[in-house]
């Protein structure tokens, strides 16, 4: 607002002032600048006041987290989306009202998946070892992060350890592991385990028993039966079996099952696990992978049947080993494939065999 201002100037008594100039009108502006959306606009001290006054800026947050679980073979997404919008409103000299609208959305994407043996590459390993040359370039190698094997994962990894403390992130690193060839990565890991264990690469470091290339060598081999137990999906809920087993606080014994196949036998104390659906069909698919006897699973499972047929009642689970697999069928089942189709062949070949 512009306001007019009179000014009196007194006569001077060594300055004489024609009449016409002793009194003069000058025009002051008494509007405040003020920025508002990179631009400066001029508000008089009224227009200043109600501007405090009123609420000018409305901010909208609305933080949505988008969570997608979904079954074998299907990626899990899960973001968070943050949707800002803020309305400012500009008052001009004229009195006319502007508003601008800005609608900012910002989506955070899913955290990387976990590494391997990334605390503990470091062991020792023998004089002039090609082994750690050897563990960095399957590592790396583009077949070996396709498969992306849960069981090399239950051990050695610091980053899967974190993963398992949320519902979100252990579903993202179990939809990882399950989008992969199980067949075909079957076939892949049991070969780079039989040249893990070569002179040439690790041999004398896994005769020494340097835990490094023993967890390797465990989780290739135990691939298969932890690949199909990992994957198996709650059918009340939808959700991995193993997912609902580590984020479990209350009863934690479920997860102790998930080491069987790398050797490892169940703790003779602690919390009695839940008999459940999950539990009924992971000592399942451990009972089939221990029809091939060279597998440390045929080891560590008559023992956990047992344990768990005591907790759950009188054949709960097979608390019996199934018929050892002959050499060609052992194959078969370290790719992964249904013995089901087999059984009849299996029986004519050993019968054939005994007959001869």
């Amino acid at each position: 607002m512009i306001v007019d201002t009179t000014l009196v100037i007194p006569r001077s008594s060594m300055t004489t002032i024609p009449a016409a100039l002793a009194v003069e009108t000058l025009m002051r502006d008494d509007r405040m600048p003020v920025k508002l959306n990179g631009e400066w606009t001029f508000l008089s001290q009224g227009e200043m006041v109600e501007l405090r006054k009123r609420d000018d800026i409305d901010t909208a947050v609305t933080t949505a987290a988008e969570t997608t679980t979904t079954t074998h073979g299907k990626t899990t997404t899960a973001n968070a989306k943050t949707t800002v919008t803020t309305k400012a409103e500009t008052t001009k000299g004229d009195g006319t009202t502007t508003t601008a609208t800005t609608k900012t959305t910002k989506t955070t994407s899913s955290s990387p998946l976990p590494s391997f043996f990334d605390s503990s590459l470091a062991s020792n390993f023998s004089t002039d070892s090609a082994c750690p040359a050897f563990i960095n370039a399957f590592l790396t190698n583009p077949t070996f992060k396709k498969c992306y094997p849960f069981s090399l994962l239950l051990q050695g990894s610091r980053s899967f350890f974190d993963a398992e403390k949320s519902l979100v992130s252990i579903t993202q690193v179990l939809d990882a592991t399950c989008a992969a060839n199980a067949t075909f990565c079957t076939t892949y890991l049991n070969s780079l385990a039989a040249n893990l264990t070569e002179a040439s690469n690790c041999g004398a470091d896994y005769k020494l028993g340097n835990s490094i290339v023993v967890q390797a060598y465990d989780g290739m081999i135990g691939y298969q039966p932890l690949y199909a137990a990992s994957c198996l999906t709650d059918p009340d809920t939808g959700a991995y079996c193993y997912a609902n087993a580590i984020t479990n606080l209350t009863t934690t014994a479920n997860v102790y099952f998930y080491y069987l196949p790398l050797n490892s036998s169940l703790p003779t104390s602690g919390s009695e696990p839940s008999c459940n659906w999950c539990l009924k069909q992971t000592m399942a698919v451990f009972r089939s992978a221990a029809a091939d006897r060279k597998k440390p699973i045929a080891n560590t499972y008559l023992s956990a049947a047992q344990q768990v047929d005591t907790i759950c009642g009188p054949a709960f689970v097979n608390d019996t080993l199934p018929a050892a697999i002959t050499s060609g069928a052992a194959i078969l089942l370290r790719q992964g494939l249904s013995l089901h189709w087999l059984a009849p062949t299996i029986l004519l070949s050993a019968a054939v065999h005994f007959v001869l």
